[in-house]
């Protein structure tokens, strides 16, 4: 089979949570350039509205949609709503998270770690993907086909002393959510696998990337030694939203420089 075909994912409807920015943004592109139709949801309408509009110059088939993913009515009526304009939904990126406050490796003990911010790292990182996946699940179940992806992260696999509580406790469950619902999404066509990335130069924590301090934090345990750009996520993504991933399923793949490692 030739590479076109095989990673293929043209005429395809996709919706990206998180897509309006850093690696949401960069996937949506990459499927959008090969010639799937995507919606791009985001909280910040802004963003959303420069992108479609960046997109619409390059005569790209995207749609916007505002969205909060901590509502989990507003997840699902996003879904319904991508789906339905074309009357069905080939791949699902549930990429929107954020950070959820400072790691001990950076003052904030256990022991002074707020409820409240507990609560928001797990409602954006994990309640909203459940969400997106419970939702996207219903549409891909009756066409007996789909592509599921969830984004995880590499501080799912081991501690990470700057990262907070909320964040790390729900990247981490977000590998098992992966292996339960592969298995039952599997006789109805659909994988759901996860990519884990590593550090990226983005804006999660409020951009606390683009400290040359915090970025020497980051990088000390990266065999790279560097950040990742945004546009290196593309490959896995393209990979597993296409027929060259079609036994692929139930698997979360990091892509992080050689940190897990």
């Amino acid at each position: 089979m030739h590479r076109n075909e095989l990673f293929s994912v043209a005429g395809k409807t996709c919706f990206v949570t998180g897509g309006a920015g850093g690696l949401g943004l960069a996937m949506a592109e990459v499927l959008a350039v090969n010639g799937a139709s995507v919606t791009i949801a985001d909280i910040d309408a802004e963003a959303l509205s420069r992108e479609r509009a960046r997109f619409a110059e390059r005569g790209l088939t995207v749609y916007s949609r505002q969205l909060n993913v901590k509502d989990s009515q507003d997840v699902e009526a996003a879904v319904n709503e991508a789906a339905e304009r074309e009357g069905r939904l080939d791949i699902c990126i549930a990429n929107a998270g954020g950070s959820a406050g400072p790691g001990f490796g950076l003052g904030v003990g256990i022991e002074d770690y707020p409820i409240e911010t507990w609560q928001t790292g797990i409602d954006l990182n994990l309640t909203s993907a459940f969400v997106t996946l419970r939702s996207s699940a219903r549409f891909m179940k009756k066409q007996t086909s789909g592509r599921i992806i969830l984004v995880a992260s590499g501080a799912a696999f081991r501690a990470r002393p700057n990262v907070g509580y909320g964040y790390i406790a729900g990247k981490a469950a977000l590998l098992n959510l992966v292996r339960q619902a592969a298995v039952e999404m599997a006789p109805f066509g659909t994988t759901v696998n996860a990519i884990a990335p590593g550090p990226f130069k983005t804006n999660i924590g409020g951009g606390k990337l683009n400290d040359p301090e915090m970025v020497k934090k980051f990088t000390a345990f990266i065999p790279m030694k560097r950040l990742a750009e945004p546009s290196e996520i593309q490959g896995l993504a393209l990979l597993l939203a296409s027929d060259a991933s079609s036994f692929i399923t139930g698997v979360t793949i990091s892509i992080d420089g050689g940190s897990t490692a």
